[in-house]
């Protein structure tokens, strides 16, 4: 059996290193370019670079995919790995130090590259200075740790939160590169990182579980069908992130559409798209015979399938990485020191027009929007086919806060917020004291305990026991607290614009991702705390709810204020780039945004309020009900004794 998953695994390799190579040649990249005056780093560096690259990612892929089978395709008990589980866990341990060890030699390759010297010729000073001094070596070194604390946690995790745990690492380590290669430098950048960082993601995940799953199957070992068919769900999504993400990567760094037929990098994005389709037919062939066929005692016919769908898999890999290696087409721009900073250029001067039409997409909010909606209306939708009613209200609540985030991060608003400091804080008080009060009484969780079923197995974890673990667990009881959610929900603010970390995030697109979405989840929690209707670890009496609010209010008050009356402008070197040719000064826009930050907090207060009395109230009239019920029924056990009682009396005075 472990000659049969060697030739699978040494098949696979050759495939993807066959596709790299034709890769190389078509994109160029193995070519020697001789520039006058520029030195060469060779040949070994020029062909070593994507071959240890290739060894790296496909590592990384193998890590991701023996943790997921350790996780959520092999059932659980009670919480704790089986011993089959924790078996693949040790194998996703020397995967992972296989990925460390391609890290570390893709390192050294890169900066020979970087140097255009042998890599033999560097020096100790040189590496130390690259990984911390320069952001690729540093993204580098970055991955390398978080491998290294893989594949030593690894070995020992007997829990299935454990296993978890190592899984959501192992995908965050894939994306650190993402944000120094072609992504970074496209004209649109912020749609290409999150373009690509949705790729690696969704990609790692479907050719890890399957490769998982072919040598699951293999071995032959029990709940392969159970593990196939969880597989195959989960596939289908990442079938569809695969090709979103794709599309939305090709059309960040090509500015038409003949340019996939004129370069090579173009013809090779049309060869990954042709593998991905391929995929696509394997997919289906996989869901209409090969489960059948396992779920009637004959996995021959899937392991077949699935074997050549894993060598597909790792060509399209092998394509990738001769991407990564490819010169995107040549974009004529004229040299505009705005749009490299914004990716964009400077819009005109503002007026409510522009502010209404001047859309831009944000690919990450309208994925998560999308993503949000979707599965809100599943849900719904799955409770009424099983005859089961969920409140009108909720769901406009829970709509509503998806159109505020869209407002808020799509239209013009995100389009004049890096320029003008008073709307972004308008983004800001809208994404973290507007949108989230509408999203948590849209009770997302409680439809989604409602409506997921159960695991079929006793003691296994599906999605809805991840969910009921969660809630339970002692991270939820943590965050739950008041305190921390007005710790969150306050010092965020001034964390981010009294020091530099404002600056930092607007000069690096996924920085303002990571701050959108921190004033997001940062509201999010603070309201759940304090109006809720979810499920929670802990529940405060309302008029705690009611004083938690108006203890955090009077910070943001002040917060405003003390912008107001600030001297200085704040991320003062970003704004002096921009040299915005409209409008009124930094100061003056900042004491704007200042006057804005105070007054807006009067909206959501007033709406928080008004939604406090009314759980309030509603809820005295739920408990006077059921006293009410509860009376009723003592009454009525009281009377019916007493009429016994009479009776009793009757029988006793006829017999006499």
């Amino acid at each position: 059996m472990p000659a049969r998953i060697s030739r699978l695994l040494l098949a696979a390799t050759a495939s993807a290193g066959a596709a790299l190579a034709v890769g190389l040649v078509v994109g160029g990249a193995a070519n020697t370019v001789e520039i006058a005056g520029l030195p060469d780093a060779g040949a070994v560096t020029r062909w070593g670079l994507p071959v240890v690259k290739l060894g790296a990612d496909l590592s990384a892929v193998m890590t991701v995919g023996l943790l997921l089978m350790a996780t959520a395709l092999l059932p659980s008990t009670k919480g704790l790995l089986s011993p089959e589980a924790r078996r693949y866990a040790r194998m996703a341990s020397w995967a992972a130090l296989s990925w460390a060890g391609t890290t570390t030699l893709t390192m050294l390759f890169t900066l020979s590259d970087l140097l255009a010297v042998p890599a033999t010729g560097l020096s100790g000073t040189v590496i130390v200075s690259f990984v911390t001094t320069i952001p690729q070596g540093t993204m580098l070194l970055l991955v390398l740790i978080l491998a290294g604390c893989v594949a030593g946690y690894a070995r020992g995790v007997v829990s299935a939160h454990g296993a978890a745990g190592l899984l959501a690492v192992t995908l965050l380590a894939l994306l650190p590169p993402v944000l120094t290669g072609h992504s970074a430098s496209s004209p649109n950048h912020s749609m290409a990182i999150t373009g690509l960082g949705l790729h690696l993601v969704a990609l790692a995940l479907w050719v890890g579980g399957l490769t998982a799953v072919t040598v699951h199957a293999l071995r032959g070992r029990a709940d392969l069908a159970l593990a196939a068919g969880r597989f195959s769900r989960l596939a289908l999504w990442c079938l569809v992130g695969v090709a979103v993400s794709g599309v939305a990567g090709a059309a960040a760094r090509l500015t038409e559409v003949g340019q996939l037929f004129s370069s090579s990098y173009g013809l090779l994005i049309l060869a990954k798209t042709a593998a991905l389709v391929i995929l696509g037919g394997f997919g289906r062939l996989h869901r209409r015979h090969a489960l059948a066929a396992l779920n009637a005692g004959r996995p021959r016919a899937f392991i077949r399938l699935a074997a050549g769908e894993v060598g597909v898999m790792a060509a399209a890999i092998g394509l990738a990485v001769a991407l990564s290696r490819t010169s995107p087409p040549l974009t004529v721009l004229p040299v505009d020191l705005v749009r490299d900073l914004l990716g964009y250029a400077m819009p005109p001067e503002l007026t409510t027009a522009r502010l209404a039409s001047l859309w831009r997409l944000d690919l990450f909010f309208a994925l998560l929007t999308l993503a949000g909606a979707a599965g809100y209306a599943a849900g719904v939708v799955r409770l009424r086919r099983r005859g089961d009613s969920w409140p009108l209200g909720r769901s406009i609540a829970w709509a509503v806060g998806l159109v505020l985030i869209v407002v808020f991060t799509q239209s013009g608003i995100a389009t004049y917020a890096p320029v003008l400091f008073s709307v972004h804080m308008i983004q800001h008080m809208g994404l973290a004291m507007l949108a989230p009060i509408f999203l948590v009484l849209g009770a997302p969780v409680t439809l989604a305990l409602r409506a997921l079923r159960p695991a079929a197995r006793r003691g296994d974890r599906g999605p809805r026991e991840w969910i009921v673990s969660a809630l339970h667990s002692r991270v939820a009881e943590i965050v739950s607290h008041p305190a921390f959610a007005m710790v969150v929900f306050i010092s965020g603010s001034y964390a981010l614009y009294y020091t530099s970390l404002f600056e930092t995030a607007m000069r690096q697109p996924v920085g303002h991702i990571l701050m959108n979405a921190h004033f997001l989840l940062s509201g999010a929690l603070f309201f759940w705390v304090v109006i809720g209707v979810d499920p929670a670890p802990r529940r405060l009496p309302y008029i705690a709810k009611l004083g938690t609010l108006m203890m955090t209010m009077p910070f943001h008050a002040f917060f405003g204020i003390s912008m107001m009356m600030m001297g200085k402008s704040i991320a003062s070197s970003w704004y002096d780039q921009l040299a915005r040719p409209w409008g009124a000064s930094v100061l003056q826009d900042q004491s704007v945004a200042g006057g804005m930050a105070w007054a807006f907090g009067e909206i959501p207060t007033m709406i928080v309020v008004i939604t406090i009395a009314a759980q309030w109230a509603l809820s005295d009239h739920r408990r006077s009900r059921r006293l009410d019920r509860h009376a009723d029924r003592r009454g009525e056990a009281e009377l019916a004794a007493y009429n016994d009682y009479l009776a009793g009396l009757d029988r006793r005075s006829q017999e006499q």
